[in-house]
Order: structure tokens, then sequence, then C-alpha cells
């Protein structure tokens, strides 16, 4: 007997819950589309922001890395030599006479953008210029990373 009434208890119970119309799912639906007409915009720029962040970190290191170069064989890599001589011992002139036996850097890792970095020497913003073709890929444009620009 006991088992009928807690049976008819809960259908009691279930048969008073009402469920949501359909103004209070519109209005729901409203608040939301607005809240992410304000939101998505902001979230949409973060990845590039943080492409942008990660490209002037890698460059930061890159000119670290040459500057300590620079201290063990009182020169910068030659251009031609590139940026590989700081994870490779070059084998063209001008020899390092002291190249660190474990490299300046562990890898050469490419700009957040899937492309190398350049290195020039002599650099034309200095004595060397490293930089990206940021986002567009196209020299000389105001989204390019350099470590003159690194501010």
């Amino acid at each position: 007997m006991k088992r009928t009434k807690d049976k008819t208890a809960s259908q009691h119970r279930f048969s008073n819950q009402r469920g949501f119309t359909l103004i209070e799912i519109m209005v729901v639906v409203v608040i939301l589309s607005i809240l992410a007409a304000f939101v998505v915009p902001m979230i949409m720029d973060r990845p590039e922001q943080a492409r942008m962040l990660k490209g002037k970190q890698d460059i930061g290191t890159l000119q670290n890395a040459l500057r300590m170069y620079k201290l063990d064989n009182l020169f910068y890599p030659t251009t031609d030599q590139g940026l590989d001589a700081l994870v490779n011992e070059p084998t063209t002139e001008p020899l390092p006479r002291k190249w660190a036996k474990e490299g300046y850097i562990d890898r050469l890792a490419d700009d957040p953008w899937g492309r190398p970095y350049i290195y020039l020497q002599p650099g034309i913003h200095g004595s060397f210029d490293i930089f990206s073709l940021g986002p567009d890929g196209l020299p000389d444009t105001e989204d390019d990373l350099g470590n003159w620009n690194l501010d």
C-alpha cells in the first residue's frame, strides 16, 4: 500500500511542474544573442594578439642568443650563415673560434604564421635585423615584427 502512495505522490509532483513557454525561450535567445554580439569580437581578436606576442618573444630570444654568440666569437653570424649558426656550428667563413658546444638555442622555430624568421647582418636598423613578415606575409607593412620594434 505504501508503494502505491509513493507512486501517486511522485506522479502528482511531476504533474505540477511546467515547462518554459515559447516567449521565455525567445527572451533567453535574444539576451544570449546580444551578449554574443559584444563578446565574440573581443574573443576573435585574441588569437592574433597571442601570435604577435609569441613573435616578439621569439625575436627577443633570438636577439639574446645572437648577443651571446658575439660575446663568444667577437662577431655576429653573417646573413649567409643565418640564424642556423645559433643551433649548428657554422662551416663557412668567418668560422667562430669559441662556438658554444651546446649551441645558443635548442632549435630554430618558425614564426607564429609558419614562416622562417629573417636575419640580416648587417641590418638596416642596427648591427643585425631579425624579423617576421607578420600575418600578411608581405615585406614592409605595418604588421612586420622586428628586433627594432619590440615595444
